[in-house]
């Protein structure tokens, strides 16, 4: 095994601190509320830390992992485009806000408070499906992880037999999730995902000193600088080789080999502007994904459950704001491990380290699972004693976190949003309960099955774009024009829904159908000529078109329905409906100048510094972006001074990151003492648990 006795108590100790702090949940669940939105008692710190963690998961950062191993650091400079849209939408509690207002348990409830029940049993249906599929190969992917990564052999010897690891691994995981959902539903999930994102986001901080303490910044330098080159030389040598160049007059073998040379002269890792996306940067590009980030708030349900765990509608809005502070360690993590993990797989003073990975990785098939085990293998080679063992206890806490969550959300749903409409009365607290576990039981069994059984073939990005697009393709409109609009209609909600999920997957299925089938001259020609234009559409432009088609649709249809407006304000439980004891008022009549950055009657002086921070911080890097990209698409910008630069940039993300790691560490502990303290005296109103009188 990879791990030594000094990691593996590593893992044992955190292991036991996480039992440890879900046994603190016991005595608080005395109502469904409690178990699924943890009785809406959570503030921001914790709301922010357990989300983010919550949504991190094993896979993810396996995920993360294997994408930015090819993209460098060119892709972050062109991430800093939407800081500003995201910014807006948190200041101003786009979605977030107005869905807690309505107090609604789960986002299908919303539907059909909004629209009708059999449309909260459709949208069930889809949500449930879509994200029982998508679960399903979580298991699978951190359990390939931990073999890897801690060298666990492929059976290991159980009373007298010699039993699968990968199967017995994915017991022993989906166990530790199902327990922390049935000690204490939400609030357990909550408490526990906490202390996990904690010593997450610690050990993160220090993987990534430690990473830059052994990997020298010229060997990074001098690996990215070289990959257009040698990626090259790679093609052109695989290109010679074959049957078809040879037989090519020699005009045209020095095009195929000079076009090579010039696709890949502009794959840089480190110029943004020497990439083979530059072109696709055009103005559409940067509108259509400002808008998705806009229009996907929310659509997917994975982590639904913190959606309504907020105290209140501000405290909601406050944790969003906060997001990206304490998601800075992650973000950190994201960008440098697969940059450094490359440089030791491509410089020669590592060519000891990259040679026994590439054995191991040729030993394992398809290439999907090479992809993703890369990363953790070299760092398998490089961390030393200690954090081998930390980063192991990271892993298994990203892997809790995530399931336990995605266990308690997809059982939730099934239970509410699905089974629940369609009886005449509600459950009594303790039958419902019952079910609600019974579901993520069955849950459970179903992503083991499916993870043992199912062979991936995919990238895990793509495995995600496929199955999160079923519910979020047409989701947005529903959401945005029920929250919005009170002219937005029944008919139209089923038309948007219906027409942006088609064309997402729609788009998503020609971009895999094979190049060679249409290039065949059999049958069919008028088929594969239609199938050839819609796969000619990127999928940024897919994405626009279902957006686009869908809102459309939602509007017009709504438009051309009977005219009657809805009761926004009921639905908000504001105006004469307002909900005093989720409305803390500080000031009744906030200055014109607040109220325009988006601080209005609920703002103590804290939260309107914790704003002016955010706008501080955003717009600083958004002019950095707008007089970076001036000067670069005029002048010729060298690598050496691109590095400079990205030097700049990880140093003072480094150190507000641990600024941030501090300050939600403080700021959480006081949230959960405050949430455990509410939990323990507040009455429960029983009635409350998502069933909607008909």
């Amino acid at each position: 095994m990879n791990l030594s006795i000094f990691d593996w108590s590593i893992v044992v100790l955190v292991l036991t601190g996480m039992f440890f702090s879900v046994r603190s949940s016991r005595g608080l669940l005395k109502s469904v509320t409690d178990f699924l939105v943890a009785g809406r008692s959570a503030g921001r710190y914790v709301m922010s830390i357990s989300s983010g963690v919550a949504g991190l998961g094993a896979i993810t950062i396996v995920n993360y992992m294997e994408m930015n191993y090819i993209a460098g650091f060119s892709m972050s400079w062109w991430g800093m485009t939407s800081a500003l849209v995201i910014l807006l939408i948190t200041v101003s509690g786009w979605v977030i806000y107005r869905f807690r207002q309505t107090r609604c348990l789960t986002l299908a409830q919303f539907f059909e408070q909004r629209y009708s029940r059999k449309f909260r049993i459709f949208t069930g249906i889809v949500a449930f499906s879509a994200g029982l599929i998508n679960f399903g190969i979580f298991p699978a992917v951190g359990a390939r992880f931990f073999i890897y990564f801690c060298g666990i052999p492929q059976t290991l010897p159980l009373l007298g037999f010699d039993v699968n690891s990968y199967a017995l691994l994915m017991i022993i995981l989906l166990s530790i999730s199902l327990y922390f959902v049935f000690m204490g539903g939400q609030i357990a999930v909550i408490i526990a995902d906490f202390f996990q994102g904690v010593f997450v986001n610690f050990v993160f901080v220090i993987m990534i000193i430690f990473l830059f303490l052994y990997v020298d910044w010229g060997q990074v330098h001098s690996a990215l600088a070289d990959t257009p080159k040698k990626e090259a030389q790679k093609e052109i040598l695989r290109v010679e080789s074959s049957d078809e160049f040879i037989h090519l007059p020699e005009m045209e073998q020095e095009e195929k080999i000079a076009d090579i040379n010039n696709r890949h002269e502009n794959s840089s890792r480190i110029n943004p502007f020497k990439t083979n996306h530059v072109e696709d940067f055009n103005f559409w590009y940067f509108l259509i994904g400002i808008i998705g980030v806009m229009y996907g708030t929310m659509s997917w349900q994975g982590t639904q459950a913190y959606n309504a765990s907020a105290r209140s509608a501000h405290e909601a809005k406050m944790g969003s704001v906060l997001a990206g502070w304490r998601g800075l360690p992650q973000t950190l993590f994201f960008l440098c491990v697969p940059v450094l993990a490359y440089t030791v797989m491509n410089h020669a003073d590592y060519f000891h380290i990259s040679e026994s990975v590439n054995a191991t990785l040729s030993t394992l098939k398809p290439d999907a699972i090479q992809s993703q085990l890369r990363v953790p293998l070299v760092l398998s080679h490089i961390l030393p004693n200690g954090l081998m063992g930390a980063f192991a206890a990271v892993m298994l806490a990203a892997f809790v976190s995530t399931h336990d969550t995605y266990l308690h959300s997809w059982g939730s749903i099934l239970i509410q949003d699905v089974i629940m409409p369609f009886r005449k009365k509600p459950f009594s607290p303790e039958t419902h309960l019952k079910v609600l576990r019974i579901s993520i039981i069955f849950v459970a069994i179903f992503i083991f099955l499916f993870s043992l059984l199912f062979q991936q073939n995919q990238k895990i990005a793509l495995f995600f774009a496929i199955t999160g697009a079923i519910f979020a393709g047409g989701s947005g409109a529903v959401i945005i024009g029920g929250l919005y609009w009170k002219r937005g209609t029944t008919a139209a909600a089923w038309t948007s829904m219906s027409t942006g999920a088609i064309i997402a997957v729609n788009g998503i299925i020609m971009h895999q159908i094979s190049a060679e089938w249409l290039a065949t001259d059999g049958g069919w020609i008028w088929l594969k000529d239609i199938i050839l234009v819609l796969k000619s559409i990127n999928g940024q432009v897919y994405w626009g078109i279902g957006m686009g088609a869908s809102t459309l649709m939602y509007v017009v249809i709504s438009l051309v329905g009977k005219q009657k407006d809805f009761e926004l304000d009921k639905l908000l439980q504001r105006g004469k409906y307002l909900n005093k004891d989720e409305t803390h008022v500080i000031n009744k009549n906030p200055e014109k100048g607040w109220k325009i950055l988006g601080m209005g009657k609920e703002f103590t002086k804290f939260d309107k510094f914790i704003y002016i921070l955010n706008y501080v911080w955003t717009f600083g890097w958004t002019i950095v972006f707008i007089i970076g990209t001036i000067y670069n698409l005029s002048n010729e910008v060298s690598d050496s001074t691109w590095m400079n630069f990205w030097w700049i940039y990880l140093m003072i993300h480094i150190v507000m990151a641990v600024l941030s790691m501090v300050w939600f560490t403080i700021g959480g502990f006081i949230d959960l003492k405050k949430m455990m303290h509410r939990l323990r005296h507040t009455e429960r109103d029983h009635t409350d648990d998502g069933f909607v009188a008909r």
